[in-house]
């Protein structure tokens, strides 16, 4: 019975001996790769772009308003409820024009973020393969790793793969 438990033991410790098994900081990854950076800035740019316009049509509007008001002074009561009404209907539709191209802005940047990871996922399980890992663990805030040993920590390494190949 010893025997069978010692051989037991054995057999998982070479087996356990055989997993080479590695980690990589998720977050500092994508925290740190160029082209995120780069769909981060544009995305950005775009973002400021529809604000500066959203602040001027809203300024213009506002102008409009005060004019109207300022006209309907000297307006019918039923002429300024109309023409009130139509400032009405053009501002909801102003808005939601506007509100309609930041949804669109922030679904291409979500759908460019999801083919990024799906990038560094494809990199990492490369990289595992190439180099004969049976598992790369990910690590950072939301990571499965909660401490791991710095010589098995690959994030550097795959963040340079993933670096050198979006700037070729």
């Amino acid at each position: 019975m010893k025997k069978l438990v010692v051989f037991a033991i054995a057999i998982t410790a070479m087996a356990c001996q055989q997993n080479k098994i590695g980690y990589v900081d998720s977050v500092k990854i994508m925290d740190d790769y160029q082209e995120k950076i780069d769909v981060d800035a544009r995305y950005q740019t775009k973002a400021q772009a529809i604000t500066q316009k959203r602040d001027s049509i809203s300024q213009a509007f506002q102008m409009e308003l005060q004019q109207f008001q300022t006209k309907a002074q000297s307006m019918s009561q039923q002429s300024a409820q109309e023409e009130y009404s139509q400032l009405q209907q053009r501002g909801q539709q102003i808005g939601q024009q506007l509100q309609q191209e930041e949804q669109q802005l922030q679904q291409k940047g979500q759908a460019e973020m999801d083919t990024l990871v799906r990038k560094v996922k494809k990199e990492i399980r490369a990289y595992g393969k190439a180099n004969g890992y049976t598992y790369i663990l990910g690590g950072g805030d939301g990571g499965s790793v909660i401490y791991g040993d710095d010589a098995k920590d690959l994030t550097n390494e795959i963040l340079k793969i993933l670096n050198d190949k979006y700037e070729n």
